[in-house]
């Protein structure tokens, strides 16, 4: 993507568009995004002290690595929700047994750069290219499929982040948070699709930085759902929702049933399709052209 004053896509309202039909009649197509991250110890933790080893801020994503997320995947296996991971690729490397235990759940992958303590918006074309690839290939290598996904680290890219994607075969992309349907981008004639996530139904903001109690990020899930619910209905075009985790945040003990209680209340409405980041794109791309 060459440096433009607007993404390369159009601006289309979503009451002037043709309408989104999900599988089977649902009116959600639901999608849970763990971020399942790694932090050397030896760089610096972005928001960090800026210094390393940054202890007291590696320490507990660790936590999220070691305890938190197999307490995310009790959950949501409870309610039958397969996630879609956003994986820094080192990952593979430095927690093997969490690639492990999601592919035996099934578990989706998407690329998430190699770790969470490099951002591509900070890298020159070509470093941010041999990123990219390196990531894609690494989590190919370690799962047995190529990421059809990707979401950047800090949702941070440089000016030739989408076309390393489509270079490496990525078909959607979650950094731009500027919708509640997928749509299609043309990059130089070339296609790659954005789906919804959330930087506003997501732990990390909420918790940690805004101090929301679990009590209130479960009620703004709640909420969350029952807007999109209502306007799917009422409009006949389907919503995307994105639950949007980090199992060092959603992990705690202290948080892990806000998860459980919000999941319990979308999974009590007809009309809520459990899915998968692919799986969105792939059935949203039939009713497209490009």
């Amino acid at each position: 993507m060459k440096p433009q004053r607007y993404g390369p896509f159009a601006y289309t309202p979503i009451n002037q568009r043709p309408k989104v039909v999900w599988p089977d009649g649902n009116h959600i197509a639901l999608w849970i995004v763990p971020n399942i991250e790694t932090f050397p110890l030896n760089e610096p933790v972005p928001g960090g002290t800026g210094v390393a080893p940054d202890v007291i801020n590696w320490a507990p994503r660790d936590y999220g690595a070691r305890i938190g997320i197999f307490r995310m995947m009790e959950v949501m296996e409870k309610h039958g929700i397969r996630g879609t991971v956003a994986l820094n690729s080192e990952v593979c490397d430095d927690y093997p047994a969490i690639i492990e235990d999601a592919m035996n759940l099934k578990w989706e992958f998407m690329g998430h750069n190699q770790s969470n303590s490099r951002y591509l918006h900070t890298m020159d074309d070509q470093p941010g290219r041999e990123l990219v690839a390196a990531t894609l290939d690494r989590i190919e290598a370690a799962t047995g499929a190529r990421p059809k996904g990707w979401l950047s680290s800090g949702l941070q890219q440089n000016w030739t982040t989408l076309d390393a994607l489509i270079d490496g075969g990525v078909e959607y992309v979650a950094d731009f948070i500027n919708d509640d349907q997928p749509y299609v981008m043309n990059v130089d004639g070339r296609r790659i699709c954005s789906i919804p996530y959330s930087g506003e139904i997501n732990d990390l903001p909420q918790c940690l930085r805004m101090g929301r109690t679990a009590e209130e990020f479960a009620e703004m899930m709640r909420r969350q759902f029952d807007t999109l619910y209502r306007e799917s209905v009422e409009s006949g075009s389907g919503r995307v929702m994105a639950i949007c985790l980090h199992p060092f945040i959603i992990g705690m003990p202290h948080r892990i049933g806000a998860l459980d209680d919000a999941l319990s209340y979308i999974g009590g409405h007809d009309g809520v399709w459990k899915t998968t980041g692919s799986e969105i794109i792939e059935h949203y791309l039939t009713g497209e052209t490009f």
